[in-house]
């Protein structure tokens, strides 16, 4: 194993994962292809080999030829075994494991003995927390991978909070290979469309035997149009029949699902704040990178407000909130965060200039019958900063926040 010598810190990430480090439980580390979780492993190994440096680390990656020869559960414990030391800890660090038939079983197996420190990462969401439930309940812990944050971004690029590195930001989104890459648009979309196909053709369409690929590329490029506006299945399919493509809305909501899998976008659900329930059509859909979102799409002047709303979003998750839409009766807050019994209501609008908008925005978050906080984000600095209570943050402000 050799460790790359420019492995720049994740921290944030490292130090949720530390405590749980040396103990018998296998730590998860999923997320979308390329938003750095392979990184997040050499740090950890950095982590461990700092203060152990004779320690026994045996280290597999799925995405190398040298280890194609493990390919289901007993290549994988027969290699591993033959690698452990008795009476250490043996750090098992195994990356890309979906690529391994029934991994669980030898995780299971090696969990047996209390001297086995287990990391995975995985690209594919249902099949991890499926495996790992049903076979591992409560022995695992996972981890969200994220492409970087505004403030990662800003360090790893080594550039000054601006307005010229907001708008790079929204452009090309946060893959962390980009430090390799100049920041020029034919450059970054060249990279970007080839992580998008990989993403597609690897992670969806080879992994679900699909057939009809340029059904999957039409929702993909509907929900990337439609970024932040409530789904309708029978929208999207009466779409596709308009396009002379014919296909069900169950069929439509299985490969939004499939998408979702990939972590190519998050589905956000949709919560009736009068009746207290989740209602079971209509939720929303945010990409997980706006740079694949915008490479889908274009980046365009009119879809301001939907990059806004999904910069928003990513850093919300960032932050370690569970999002919901709230919905009171025809009125719509964009987004009830929750995290440690709190919660945060925001919304989002491009601009507050026109009284109209004033007064829909900030007279939504009033209705609100509770006292938790209550925010506004624009991209726009706005000329106060609160109105009856309810604060009003610059984008460039909020994408800056660590906890809110």
């Amino acid at each position: 194993m050799k460790i790359p010598s420019k492995v720049l810190e994740r921290n944030s990430y490292v130090s949720r994962i530390i405590p749980f480090m040396r103990k018998p439980i296998i730590k998860v580390l999923t997320g979308q292809r390329r938003v750095g979780k392979s990184y997040l492993l050499f740090q950890l190994i950095e982590q461990i080999l700092g203060e152990e440096p004779d320690a026994n680390v045996i280290y597999i990656n799925k995405e190398d030829l040298e280890f194609d020869f493990i390919q289901d559960a007993k290549g994988l414990n027969d290699y591993i075994v033959s690698k452990l030391l008795p009476e250490v800890v043996n750090y098992i660090f195994i990356d890309e494991i979906q690529y391994i038939t029934d991994f669980e079983k030898a995780l299971r197996s090696l969990l047996l003995d209390e001297h086995n420190d287990i990391y995975i990462t995985g690209s594919n969401a249902r099949m991890l927390s499926g495996e790992l439930a049903t076979t591992l309940s409560g022995r695992y812990i996972e981890f969200n991978i994220y492409s970087l944050s505004y403030p990662e971004f800003l360090r790893f690029h080594q550039i000054e909070n601006s307005d010229n590195s907001l708008s790079l930001y929204s452009r090309f989104g946060g893959l962390p290979y980009l430090i390799n890459l100049p920041l020029e648009i034919e450059v970054v979309s060249e990279y970007l469309k080839n992580i998008y196909s990989t993403i597609l053709f690897r992670d969806i369409i080879s992994r679900y035997n699909l057939r009809n690929t340029n059904i999957l590329e039409k929702l993909v490029q509907f929900l990337a149009d439609n970024t932040g506006s409530l789904f309708s299945a029978k929208r999207i399919s009466d779409f596709l029949k308009s396009q002379n493509t014919n296909i069900s809305s169950n069929q439509i909501q299985i490969y939004v699902s499939y998408l979702t899998n990939a972590f190519l976008v998050h589905k956000v659900e949709r919560y009736d704040m009068i009746g207290k329930r989740i209602f079971s059509i209509g939720e929303k859909y945010y990409f997980e990178n706006l740079g694949l979102r915008n490479i889908i799409v274009g980046y365009k002047p009119q879809d301001a407000g939907k990059i806004l709303e999904n910069l928003v979003y990513n850093h919300l998750l960032y932050m370690g909130f569970s999002i919901k839409i709230g919905a009171m009766g025809s009125n719509e807050i964009d987004f009830i965060c929750e995290k440690r019994a709190e919660k945060i209501y925001i919304q989002v609008a491009l601009q507050l200039i026109e009284e109209t908008t004033i007064q829909r925005e900030f007279g939504n978050l009033l209705k609100i019958p509770d006292n938790y906080p209550k925010m506004i984000i624009t991209s726009d600095r706005f000329y106060g900063n609160s109105y009856e209570g309810i604060k009003h943050i610059y984008i460039g402000d909020f994408l800056i926040l660590s906890d809110i």
